[in-house]
Protein backbone atom coordinates (compact mmCIF):
# COMPACT_ATOMS: atom_id res chain seq x y z
CA UNK A 1 0.00 0.00 0.00
CA UNK A 2 1.34 3.52 -0.82
CA UNK A 3 0.21 6.52 1.13
CA UNK A 4 0.88 9.97 -1.29
CA UNK A 5 1.32 13.03 0.88
CA UNK A 6 3.37 15.44 2.36
CA UNK A 7 4.91 15.12 6.00
CA UNK A 8 3.21 17.98 7.12
CA UNK A 9 -0.68 17.26 6.29
CA UNK A 10 -2.77 16.05 9.18
CA UNK A 11 -5.14 14.30 7.75
CA UNK A 12 -2.19 11.99 6.20
CA UNK A 13 -0.41 11.35 9.43
CA UNK A 14 -4.21 10.59 10.73
CA UNK A 15 -4.64 8.10 7.49
CA UNK A 16 -1.22 6.90 7.90
CA UNK A 17 -1.14 6.25 11.65
CA UNK A 18 -4.32 4.10 11.32
CA UNK A 19 -3.58 2.63 8.79
CA UNK A 20 -0.35 1.31 10.96
CA UNK A 21 -2.32 0.21 13.92
CA UNK A 22 -4.77 -1.60 11.57
CA UNK A 23 -1.25 -3.62 10.91
CA UNK A 24 -1.39 -2.23 7.32
CA UNK A 25 2.20 -2.23 5.61
CA UNK A 26 1.82 1.53 4.35
CA UNK A 27 4.67 2.86 2.42
CA UNK A 28 4.46 6.87 2.65
CA UNK A 29 5.33 9.26 -0.19
CA UNK A 30 6.01 12.39 0.05
CA UNK A 31 5.32 13.95 -3.35
CA UNK A 32 7.74 16.97 -2.24
CA UNK A 33 10.81 14.65 -1.90
CA UNK A 34 10.17 12.20 -4.51
CA UNK A 35 8.08 14.50 -7.17
CA UNK A 36 5.49 12.38 -8.82
CA UNK A 37 6.09 10.74 -12.59
CA UNK A 38 3.91 11.38 -15.37
CA UNK A 39 3.06 7.96 -15.03
CA UNK A 40 1.96 8.16 -11.61
CA UNK A 41 -0.08 11.66 -12.17
CA UNK A 42 -1.83 9.73 -15.29
CA UNK A 43 -2.69 7.25 -12.83
CA UNK A 44 -4.26 9.20 -10.28
CA UNK A 45 -6.04 11.65 -12.80
CA UNK A 46 -7.24 8.92 -14.51
CA UNK A 47 -9.26 7.25 -11.58
CA UNK A 48 -9.87 10.76 -9.92
CA UNK A 49 -10.36 13.64 -12.94
CA UNK A 50 -11.16 16.78 -11.78
CA UNK A 51 -11.38 15.77 -8.26
CA UNK A 52 -7.98 15.00 -7.73
CA UNK A 53 -6.98 18.95 -7.53
CA UNK A 54 -7.72 20.31 -4.15
CA UNK A 55 -10.08 23.56 -5.31
CA UNK A 56 -10.40 25.05 -1.98
CA UNK A 57 -6.43 25.09 -1.31
CA UNK A 58 -4.22 27.99 -1.28
CA UNK A 59 -2.40 26.46 -4.10
CA UNK A 60 -5.27 26.24 -6.21
CA UNK A 61 -6.28 29.98 -5.56
CA UNK A 62 -2.61 31.27 -6.65
CA UNK A 63 -2.83 29.59 -9.98
CA UNK A 64 -3.21 31.98 -13.12
CA UNK A 65 -6.30 31.95 -14.78
CA UNK A 66 -4.15 29.51 -17.69
CA UNK A 67 -3.37 27.04 -15.10
CA UNK A 68 -6.82 27.18 -13.54
CA UNK A 69 -7.95 26.29 -16.98
CA UNK A 70 -5.50 23.52 -18.02
CA UNK A 71 -6.46 19.88 -17.07
CA UNK A 72 -5.95 18.46 -13.49
CA UNK A 73 -2.56 16.33 -14.83
CA UNK A 74 -1.10 19.76 -15.90
CA UNK A 75 -1.94 21.09 -12.67
CA UNK A 76 -0.43 18.26 -10.19
CA UNK A 77 2.49 18.63 -12.94
CA UNK A 78 2.81 21.94 -12.22
CA UNK A 79 2.44 21.81 -8.47
CA UNK A 80 1.93 19.12 -6.84
CA UNK A 81 1.08 19.70 -3.38
CA UNK A 82 -2.60 21.03 -5.39
CA UNK A 83 -3.22 17.30 -5.39
CA UNK A 84 -6.19 15.80 -2.83
CA UNK A 85 -4.86 14.33 0.19
CA UNK A 86 -4.11 11.52 0.81
CA UNK A 87 -4.29 9.37 -2.42
CA UNK A 88 -4.09 6.17 -1.59
CA UNK A 89 -2.99 3.25 -4.15
CA UNK A 90 -3.74 -0.48 -2.40
CA UNK A 91 -2.90 -3.03 -5.50
CA UNK A 92 -4.88 -2.05 -7.93
CA UNK A 93 -7.54 -0.10 -5.90
CA UNK A 94 -7.01 3.93 -5.52
CA UNK A 95 -8.76 6.37 -2.20
CA UNK A 96 -9.17 9.58 -2.33
CA UNK A 97 -9.05 11.41 0.86
CA UNK A 98 -9.25 10.03 4.08
CA UNK A 99 -12.79 9.84 5.41
CA UNK A 100 -14.73 6.76 7.32
CA UNK A 101 -15.71 4.75 4.33
CA UNK A 102 -11.86 4.80 3.22
CA UNK A 103 -10.87 4.30 6.68
CA UNK A 104 -13.19 1.10 6.79
CA UNK A 105 -12.15 -0.34 3.23
CA UNK A 106 -8.87 0.12 4.26
CA UNK A 107 -8.90 -0.91 8.10
CA UNK A 108 -10.80 -4.79 7.76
Amino acid sequence: MILYGIPTCDTCKRALKTLQAAGKDVTFRDIRATPLTPAEIEAITHEFGDLAVNRQSTTYRAFNDFLKASDPEAQIMAQPTVMKRPVIQDADRWYLGWDSATEAALTR
